[in-house]
């Protein structure tokens, strides 16, 4: 697609997302309940969802209801969570979300096989390629098999790649890398596949999208691993662009255009897979800093779809009330960050009006 038709789109996305204010007015439930059920072809939207606000919070659990086709655990199938000891599995949250989402005509990711973070102690202690591969063989087995026909898409290798300091970053440091090299990735895929064979696996990165200097590095080094991993008969399915878009820069759409099109051009499927907007950088005011993100993730959401439509648009979460983002990036004037597309009340904001057009192109 030739840059002047990217432009053509962006300009009626921008006219759809509105950023005077008149477009982006909240409107009743109703109306994205019509699009979720009358839609059939819209892209599926989806959030990853806590255990505990969604046995409690009666509001949390009616937007999930109502706006989700897909649901994403946020932590209830990482390693620190579902395996405490090498031999104790716990799958308690996982089951009851899995549970939720049959109910409500949703589809469940399994978010995630092997992941540099959130890992026990004992698994970060293991020592030499053996016991990497055991543990990594019995942990896939065990929760790959028990979801098999239940969950039929993976994160399988999360965030394979360093940080971009310098030249073009390697892979990032880990425990899984430190035993078994560049295979680990490899490894984790083959044994998915040969678990569960109808499965789509994903390889999925952050920080693929802005014009900070970093992000096109990181984005190379990814694209690299991707050829390498292919060229060996890695069974991987697709790519998730997560999207934990840093707000205080622009998105560098050529470069995630021409990304994203290499991608469909391997025959690879691509997502967004953690969608949100990092506001510790943006201004105060709410309506400013709202324009702004629902800007930077109408950057980010146009030239993807327009080199391929991707499988699923998912937010890391879908209230402002739930979010990772002030863990590590709490605003210095003391406001509630807004990087989700529902506010602390789970009423929608000017970011949801931009995915559901994107959902429903």
């Amino acid at each position: 697609m030739m840059l002047s038709r990217r432009r053509a789109l962006t300009a009626a996305a921008n006219a759809v997302v509105g950023l005077a204010g008149g477009a982006l007015a909240p409107r009743p439930a109703s109306a994205s309940l019509v699009s979720k059920f009358l839609s059939p072809n819209r892209i599926p939207y989806g959030a990853c969802v806590r255990p505990i606000p969604l046995q409690n919070e009666l509001d949390y659990r009616n937007a999930l209801q109502t706006y989700c086709q897909q649901v994403t655990p946020e932590g209830a199938l990482v390693w620190s969570e579902i395996r405490p000891t090498p031999a104790q599995f716990r799958f308690d949250a996982a089951d009851s979300l899995l549970a939720f989402a049959q109910a409500n005509n949703m589809t469940m990711v399994g978010h995630t096989l092997v992941w540099y973070g959130a890992l026990p102690d004992w698994a970060k202690a293991i020592e030499g390629a053996a016991d990497a591969e055991r543990a990594m063989t019995e942990h896939i087995e065990r929760v790959v098999g028990r979801y098999r026909g239940k969950i039929d898409a993976w994160h399988v290798v999360n965030e394979p790649i360093d940080e971009a300091k310098g030249d073009v970053p390697g892979l990032r440091p880990s425990m899984w890398l430190a035993n078994l090299g560049e295979k680990y990735i490899d490894m984790a895929f083959r044994l998915a596949h040969r678990v569960d064979p109808a499965a789509k696996l994903f390889l999925t990165e952050y920080d693929l999208e802005t014009l900070d200097g970093a992000s096109p590095k990181k984005r190379e080094a990814l694209r690299r691993l991707i050829h390498r991993l292919l060229d060996r008969g890695v069974p991987l399915y697709g790519v998730g662009l997560q999207g934990h878009i840093r707000g205080q820069y622009q998105i560098d759409r050529d470069g995630l255009y021409d990304f994203v099109a290499e991608l469909h051009a391997l025959g690879l499927a691509v997502r967004v897979t953690e969608l949100d907007v990092i506001d510790k950088e943006l201004p105060g005011p709410v309506a400013v800093r709202d324009a702004v993100i629902a800007t930077r993730a109408n950057d980010f959401l146009e030239p993807i779809c327009a080199a391929a439509r991707p499988e699923c648009i998912a937010t890391w979460g879908i209230t402002d009330r739930h979010t990772w983002v002030p863990i590590w990036n709490k605003r210095s004037d003391g406001q509630p960050n807004r990087p989700l597309p529902f506010d602390a009340n789970c009423q929608p904001k000017p970011l949801w009006r931009v995915i559901e057009y994107y959902c429903n192109k």
